[in-house]
């Protein structure tokens, strides 16, 4: 096992955690890109009804925003300016479901848990790019 600066030894359980944690929010977050691209009803309807009107190329705006800061966050090199842009855009969701009265641990809270995921996924995976 190495070490970092002297920390504590990078355990291989913790690496394939942030690994998966990571992999999880980059599977939902293209398969949330491709349906805002692909610009379904339920898409343009539900954000129609978040207040945003139904406009289809709004939705493929949002889709490629979305893909392009998972992208980012994919990748080594600016995974942390990903993770700061998909934060940005965590948070924007939670703003229009506060503002709506959406319920809070299903729908207000999701932006939070995938935050979470999305930081906890980055420092763990993170710890072995310098070992």
């Amino acid at each position: 096992m190495s070490t970092i600066a002297g920390t504590a030894p990078v355990s291989k359980p913790a690496i394939w955690l942030g690994r998966v944690l990571s992999g999880l929010v980059i599977l939902f977050m293209l398969v949330n890109g491709a349906t805002k691209l692909v610009s379904w009803p339920v898409v343009t309807e539900t954000m129609d009804r978040i207040g945003y009107g139904s406009s289809e190329n709004l939705a493929r705006s949002l889709g490629v925003i979305t893909i392009v800061c998972t992208t980012l966050y994919t990748i080594p090199p600016t995974s942390i300016l990903g993770a700061m842009l998909l934060m940005g855009y965590l948070c924007g969701a939670v703003a229009s479901h506060l503002r709506i009265d959406s319920p809070l641990f299903s729908h207000i809270l999701s932006g939070f848990y995938l935050g979470l995921m999305v930081w906890g996924g980055l420092w763990l995976r993170a710890r072995n790019w310098r070992a």
